[in-house]
């Protein structure tokens, strides 16, 4: 049953827990949870950093996670209004409105590239990527699509054209694709692991595990960390908006820590996988010591290196390059969805707008701002940024603005807002007015998170990645 809203518009609700944890793990899993995690990991001592990842994950990112949904659920409202509904100050509603700018417009912007990105290489896996990159031309297939102005622009279109195609028919349609697409990522993941871990080369499948997961505590040092909590922060999509207003859908009986918790877990469970697709097949194809060379390519692992992997991969290779790209499409559908979620019930609220129009009317702004993002890859518009004290790509400058100013400081206020604002409100809202047994010393080290610890980690990495702070 639909409910009223703080403004008296009926607000359509997730059908079940289960709904709403695959739509939050679909926010969560993208294309950072199949190339960046396992990348981070092998590079920061292998199971040392999961380690110091998963200690994060916990004590910072789960609190945050809550903190966000619980607003939502409490406030029924988009996230330019929020946090001003549940205090009765607005100038909180400012977190919102960087939410909005960051999540709805700015990273979707930037993020259909690369979705788009996955449907070219679909199509490419069964049409010649394969026998391409078999004679040493992955490289350079890939810089003649990011230098290809109208296809990098016609493909972007493309991806955004099917997320808003489900978000055009509201939250049951979003609902009905987050299920499919993410059961399909998790049949995909586990069927590209075990592809993986059973190839000829058993020796280098081991050494490819080794490389991943061997703990070298040597590795770890405090910018270690930072990379560790930067990937906790962006993975769950905090700051974004997504779980605020995902969390506004979420019925009042709903046990939003269980299905966070859901949500983390699940989260982490496709980035650990992940590595396990990835490094057996690398090592165990190319060599341990090409395999350890190519994991230093980053990004490019994904669409330069991988596929010279699938092209020395026996039996149904194009396939199997296929399933991959299909499987990191998911990851980006889902999470696209997610943000534009956020744009358009931004303004439908806002401007009284229907919902398809509102995402027809986002939807054309983002494509907009998107094209610059696209056409930049190849050598222009560049912008300067102060951080970096250069001129770099339209596409980067998003990128940058996103991940080292925007979200960080939204997200920080949010803590400030839960841990000293609105503390006790907080705490009735999260055990369903007591009705869900809490513990009291658990919910006191919530509060005490949101109120020094998360923000005090978020400004660090912030200020870091703006250069302010220098570490060695």
């Amino acid at each position: 049953m639909n409910e009223l809203n703080g403004s008296g518009v009926q607000r359509e609700e997730w059908s079940s827990r289960f709904a709403f944890v695959m739509a939050a793990v679909g926010s969560a899993i993208g294309l950072g949870n199949v190339w960046r995690f396992p990348w981070l990991v092998a590079q920061n001592g292998g199971a040392a950093f999961v380690f110091v990842y998963l200690a994060l994950l916990v004590f910072i990112g789960y609190p945050i996670l809550l903190a966000e949904l619980t607003i939502g659920r409490a406030a029924r409202r988009a996230p330019h209004v929020a946090l001003g509904t549940v205090s009765g100050k607005p100038f909180w509603n400012i977190v919102g409105w960087l939410g909005i700018f960051a999540g709805g417009i700015f990273v979707l912007s930037y993020y259909n590239v690369v979705g788009g990105w996955t449907i070219k290489y679909m199509i490419l896996s069964l049409t010649g990527l394969i026998e391409e990159a078999n004679a040493g031309n992955a490289g350079s297939i890939f810089g003649t699509f990011v230098g290809a102005k109208h296809e990098q622009v016609g493909f972007m279109v493309l991806f955004m054209a099917v997320v808003m195609f489900y978000i055009a028919r509201g939250v049951k349609s979003l609902e009905w694709a987050n299920k499919w697409m993410m059961g399909t990522l998790f049949v995909l993941v586990l069927v590209l692991v075990a592809r993986s871990l059973t190839l000829d080369n058993r020796e280098g499948v081991m050494a490819g595990i080794n490389y991943y997961l061997n703990p070298d505590f040597t590795k770890v040092t405090f910018r270690t960390c930072l990379s560790a909590l930067g990937q906790v922060f962006f993975s769950l999509s905090l700051g974004l908006g997504a779980m605020l207003i995902y969390g506004s859908y979420v019925k009042k009986e709903e046990n939003i820590p269980a299905a966070a918790g859901w949500t983390a877990g699940l989260d982490t469970g496709v980035s650990l996988l992940a590595g396990l697709i990835i490094f057996p097949a690398v090592f165990a194809l190319m060599g341990a010591g090409a395999g350890e060379a190519a994991t230093k390519a980053g990004p490019g692992l994904t669409f330069i290196v991988l596929p010279e992997v699938f092209a020395k991969m026996p039996f149904a290779n194009s396939l199997f390059s296929f399933l991959f790209f299909l499987l990191l499409f998911c990851g980006a559908a889902t999470s696209a969805m997610s943000l534009m979620e956020v744009a358009a019930g931004f303004a439908a609220e806002k401007f009284g707008l229907k919902r398809a129009h509102a995402v027809y009317l986002m939807g054309t702004i983002i494509i907009l701002l998107g094209g610059y993002s696209a056409i930049s890859l190849s050598g222009d518009p560049k912008v300067f940024a102060p951080w970096a004290g250069k001129l770099v790509d339209f596409f980067d400058f998003m990128d940058e603005l996103c991940n080292n100013v925007v979200m960080p400081l939204g997200s920080m206020l949010l803590c400030l807002f839960v841990g000293w604002v609105w503390c006790d409100p907080a705490l009735k809202e999260i055990t369903n007015d007591g009705k869900l047994s809490a513990s009291q010393f658990a919910l006191t080290i919530w509060i005490w998170v949101l109120r020094i610890f998360a923000p005090v980690a978020i400004a660090i990495i912030g200020l870091t990645g703006l250069g302010v702070i220098k570490i060695g």
